[in-house]
């Protein structure tokens, strides 16, 4: 093994918000170069430890490719790491890893491994085949379909079998039907701007308060899990099937044998997030998805001792790494900018218990983009909300 990043190569953060805030402190604070790249101004462009910013075309589009050749060459960033945290730049590299292979270091798995990891489909028939729990869900073709399924329990929620694309075209992540009349509501405004058929349709989880989202997070090579770290959202902005807002590492030892059996069939290298909710009809965690990719508090699992972006550059950059094999428990990550409005008006709607909100505040406790060595991007993002606010939904 190399002598530790003596050959000075850097990293390409690819979309700056939150996570890749993270990332970037993270190979900057050990003297890792680091530049970022976003379609949009960004929080992370304001870190002392991005060395340069680039504004890109959309990562879903071919431009974008040919923008980070075009870089690679002019900037002689030949060998850099690329580590993306937007599933269309996910998706996207890895549609065309083998040209960028030529010119940076990708931690991107192949296509046919995202094609199982991003089309929900293919996920929960694999997660099914490997008798892991997943919803009841079933897969209509058009919305003329509902009269003659059997197999609906209400209360239902609709998502895309593509999440992202989805979000960006209708505008929420999911659509909750109480009954047969909202569902066929429903599919006809997703039909109006979506295929049907990239949607799916699932059973509610009932929600006790206390059977919150869980993450399952982990670096792999092939398959194999190096190391984990497990955290669970506390609050989320839209309250139901929103992004996190507070969030709390845990121990929960059962998630770890299920997610190495389906990250073993994956055969998947790199960091993902698996998330799962609990289902204490039948005491289960049910998958819900995987992303192939850092996620927005990353930064959580860094603070409690496992800092996934470190291992993603020497990984590519054949450096040794110590795995760790424990992280901290009951460490709590919160949103400042997210968290307090949107509990005010959980709080005012009796939807949230004033004890847990207090707790989440107590204790160890980070914050999503404040660093007292590095304070610009907290103040930007405060500056920006508007904007941010604009440009992600």
């Amino acid at each position: 093994m190399k002598t530790l990043f003596q050959n000075k190569k850097g990293a390409i953060i690819i979309e700056g918000h939150i996570q890749g805030l993270s990332n970037t402190r993270s190979l900057g604070e050990v003297g890792i170069p680091v530049y970022v790249v976003d379609k949009n101004n960004c929080i992370a462009q304001y870190s002392k430890y991005c060395k340069k910013f680039f504004k890109c075309p959309d990562y879903k589009s071919e431009d974008f490719i040919n923008f980070l050749i075009e870089i690679a060459k002019s900037e002689k960033l030949e060998g850099w790491a690329l580590i993306p945290s937007n599933d269309h730049a996910v998706y996207n590299i890895s549609k065309n890893k083998h040209i960028l292979q030529k010119f940076y270091s990708v931690i991107t798995p192949d296509i046919d491994i995202i094609n199982n990891i991003y089309d929900k489909r293919n996920l929960l028939k694999i997660a099914k085949d490997l008798n892991i729990p997943i919803p009841k869900t079933i897969f209509l073709s058009s919305a003329d379909e509902v009269n003659s399924n059997s197999e609906l329990d209400f209360p239902l929620i609709t998502k895309g079998r593509f999440g992202l694309s989805f979000y960006k075209t209708m505008g929420k992540k999911v659509f909750l039907s109480k009954n047969i009349n909202e569902f066929k509501e429903h599919l006809k405004i997703i039909e109006s701007k979506y295929n049907i058929s990239e949607t799916f349709t699932q059973e509610l989880i009932p929600y006790y308060g206390n059977n919150k989202t869980v993450s399952f997070t982990a670096f792999c090579i092939e398959g194999d899990v190096k190391t984990y770290w497990i955290g669970e959202k506390i609050r989320e902005h839209p309250i139901q099937f929103g992004t996190a807002t507070s969030a709390r590492s845990i121990i929960e030892k059962e998630l770890l044998e299920q997610s190495k059996i389906l990250l073993k069939n994956l055969n998947y290298t790199g960091v993902c997030e698996i998330e799962y909710i609990y289902d204490p009809r039948i005491e289960k965690h049910l998958l819900i998805e995987i992303n192939a990719r850092t996620w927005l508090w990353v930064e959580l699992a860094k603070k409690c001792g496992i800092n996934y972006a470190l291992y993603i550059y020497n990984y590519l950059n054949g450096l040794s790494i110590d795995f760790p094999k424990h992280y901290s428990e009951d460490v709590y990550w919160v949103n400042l900018f997210t968290d307090i409005p949107y509990s005010l008006i959980a709080l005012i709607r009796n939807q949230l218990n004033i004890k847990e909100f207090i707790q989440s505040y107590k204790g160890r406790v980070i914050f999503a983009t404040f660093n007292s060595k590095d304070l610009m991007p907290s103040f930007m993002f405060f500056i920006l909300l508007p904007y941010i606010f604009i440009k992600r939904t």
